[in-house]
């Protein structure tokens, strides 16, 4: 028998998941068996799985799921237990990560779509690219695509030490950005600062717009990243210059700011509003492939990952609590 028949069969796999939309007490583990990987596929044992705002916009039905019972989770790394017909592009043991949808990375293997899967370099670890591969290929869309950043350009990143805003701080920085942030203790302003932030703004303290403002002499940022929503989206739209950006990307907010009035962009402001999404970026391979690749040439040229915490894949429903009460820093992991 060979490696790769050894590995043929059908296998055992903890799952988290959902069977009704709902706060985090939704959350359930259960025990299932994986049938072997159908043609195309491959089954991926994981060692790491990211936890990201999505996936608690998909529990609480924010973000439908095609159906119900379903397993949680947009990301993880791990490695190749099996490899279906028709597929030649990894092999079994290769170390890989993917990241996007279909859901499911919330279990100790799944079968994955071999096509999803980015082979891992030696150099980068599991714990680094499972925490930060969706949110770096969000930075790939949002400073090559939806409003390219070059150097000299002066951006706002809310939540600057949250998950997404230290890639994005990090990134805009390597891009030579001055990136201006918003946080809401001294801790969290000390940390984007030392991932390089250029100026932490106390949203809690004094009033964002106007600090943005002093900060750059009346003109406004070049391009505000918001995945906030509500009225600190509107509130943003003060803080751009006149044909800047703000790209809109999340809407942790429970406040929605419901229908958008025209006049709040212009023609006084005249700035730009984007709602770009990364699930629907990463729909093209190609484009998907290229943030993933991005992603690890950032992290082989220093981006460095901030894990707050490493939960067991059991404690998920802990995860998502930690993540909804605005405390953690940087990114949380879960461990099968």
């Amino acid at each position: 028998m060979t490696k790769r028949e050894s590995f043929l069969g059908a296998s055992a796999t903890s799952q988290i998941i959902i069977g009704h939309y709902g706060n985090a007490s939704a959350l359930t583990e259960i025990e299932a068996t994986l049938p072997p990987p159908g043609a195309g596929e491959i089954r991926v044992r994981h060692t790491a799985i990211g936890v990201n705002f999505v996936d608690i916009y998909h529990r609480t039905g924010l973000y439908r799921l095609p159906s119900l019972p379903a397993v949680l989770g947009v990301e993880a790394a791990g490695v190749v237990e099996a490899l279906g017909p028709d597929v030649d592009t990894v092999r079994v043991g290769q170390r890989i990560a993917y990241a996007g949808p279909p859901a499911g990375s919330y279990a100790s293997a799944r079968n994955l779509r071999a096509d999803r899967a980015i082979p891992l370099p030696d150099d980068v670890p599991d714990d680094a690219v499972a925490s930060l591969l969706l949110r770096g290929i969000t930075t790939h869309m949002l400073f090559a695509y939806v409003h390219p950043l070059k150097a000299g350009d002066t951006v706002l990143v809310h939540a600057a030490a949250g998950g997404l805003g230290l890639v994005l701080v990090q990134w805009a920085k390597s891009l030579g950005a001055c990136v201006i942030g918003t946080v809401s203790s001294p801790a969290k302003a000390q940390l984007a600062i030392d991932h390089g932030l250029d100026h932490a703004i106390h949203y809690r303290d004094e009033d964002f717009v106007a600090a943005v403002m002093r900060l750059t002499d009346g003109q406004g940022v070049d391009y505000a990243i918001d995945g906030i929503g509500g009225k600190t989206l509107l509130d943003t739209l003060g803080s751009v210059r006149p044909y800047g950006m703000v790209a809109s990307v999340g809407q942790v907010a429970a406040d929605d700011s419901g229908p958008l009035d025209l006049s709040l962009l212009g023609p006084a402001r005249s700035v730009a509003l984007s709602r770009p999404g990364v699930f629907r970026f990463m729909t093209d391979l190609v484009r998907y492939r290229e943030g993933a690749m991005a992603t690890i040439r950032q992290l082989q040229a220093g981006l460095r990952p901030t894990i707050g915490a490493v939960l067991p894949l059991s404690e998920a429903a802990e995860a998502h609590r930690r993540l909804e009460s605005g405390q953690t820093v940087g990114t949380l992991l879960l461990r099968p």
